[in-house]
């Protein structure tokens, strides 16, 4: 990759293990992992062709698989995607840079229907890739396919310049609400849930 996620230069090499462990142990525990697959089945057809991107250790994914639908989970650290690959075997789950994006290339040819950013990955891309991070996610939709992005609204992007960079990628800002649970959007919410869309026009 042509410049280190965030994910890589601000936490310790021990961080992709201690995340692996904290999620286990949340599954293990029974905790709701879904709520953000939920969000996403409600937006489109039974067995729609979904991207994972930023998937981490593959709750989102699988959840999704699990709801029927086909699933490619996309992540940076290699240690999150085998970590995914054991834990939820079925979606396909593949190592590769978001701001780099060419699944194509990788034997992924379909484009999607929908694709989702959950768990703050547009806090954890390369300084300064969001937009093309954007942009090449919108290149993966289908015309009319659907993005839903969650992230913290003081990890350092501003809600100004996501919806700048969504516009110049080609998607349309559709609905804005503070969780993934859909409790309504205001402007001091600590965190933003966002369903953007690539025209079909």
């Amino acid at each position: 990759m042509a410049n280190p996620t965030r994910w890589a230069t601000d936490t310790g090499p021990e961080h992709s293990q201690w995340y692996i462990d904290r999620f286990r142990k949340l599954a293990a525990e029974g905790a709701d992992l879904a709520g953000e697959a939920r969000l996403v089945d409600t937006l489109v057809a039974p067995g729609s062709r979904i991207l994972d991107a930023g998937s981490g250790t593959g709750r989102v994914g699988a959840a999704l698989a699990e709801r029927g639908h086909t699933v490619v989970g996309v992540d940076a650290d290699p240690a999150l995607v085998a970590a995914a690959s054991a834990d939820y075997p079925g979606p396909t789950w593949l190592v590769a840079d978001l701001a780099e994006l060419d699944l194509p290339a990788l034997g992924e040819a379909e484009p999607f229907d929908a694709a989702v950013l959950a768990g703050n990955v547009l806090a954890f891309v390369a300084v300064g890739t969001e937009p093309e991070v954007l942009r090449r996610i919108a290149a993966h939709l289908r015309p009319d396919g659907v993005l839903t992005v969650g992230f913290g609204t003081e990890r350092g992007y501003p809600l100004t310049a996501f919806d700048a960079d969504a516009v110049a990628a080609g998607l349309r800002v559709e609905h804005r609400f503070a969780t993934w649970d859909l409790r309504p959007w205001r402007d001091d919410a600590a965190f933003a849930v966002s369903v953007l869309r690539r025209p079909a026009d």
